[in-house]
């Protein structure tokens, strides 16, 4: 009897896919020069806003690759999923209330903490171009004002 191979769509794919759109969104932020002055201009504004809602997205594989685990009852393996992740949630609703706020200055700290958190993603080539990011910072700011 042949192997039943899975090739639909997985939590695990979907974060591998939101782990390498962030730090393509990082590492683009890390070369612009002027940001380390605090100044962003519009596509950095937008590349803020796409990395946010990235990590809303690692979030949220993480919750139901966790409950496919909880189903099996390994218990421990989704909680050590949870716990290795809890970060990215909780980075996501930091970024997206300073961009909200539009409290630029106080951007800058927290993508810097995020640089270790993608340090192990090779990047030999950009796969995303700005049509990717583009809006994302109006798109997440009404977001944000229909939620309030």
């Amino acid at each position: 009897m042949a192997r039943i191979i899975h090739a639909g769509e997985t939590p695990a794919k979907r974060r591998r896919a939101h782990t390498r759109a962030s730090a393509e969104a990082l590492r683009l932020l890390a070369q612009r020069p002027s940001l380390a002055a605090g100044a962003f201009d519009a596509e950095a504004k937008d590349l803020v806003a796409y990395l946010a809602l990235h990590l809303r997205g690692i979030g949220d594989t993480i919750e139901d690759a966790a409950q496919s685990w909880d189903d099996r009852n390994y218990w421990r393996k989704s909680e050590k999923l949870r716990a290795d992740y809890r970060w990215a949630p909780q980075t996501a609703d930091a970024l997206e209330a300073l961009v909200v706020a539009d409290d630029w200055a106080a951007v800058v700290p927290v993508l810097l903490g995020l640089i270790p958190r993608f340090a192990d993603v090779t990047i030999a080539k950009m796969t995303r171009d700005a049509d990717h990011w583009v809006g994302a910072h109006r798109a997440l700011v009404r977001r944000a004002q229909a939620a309030a």
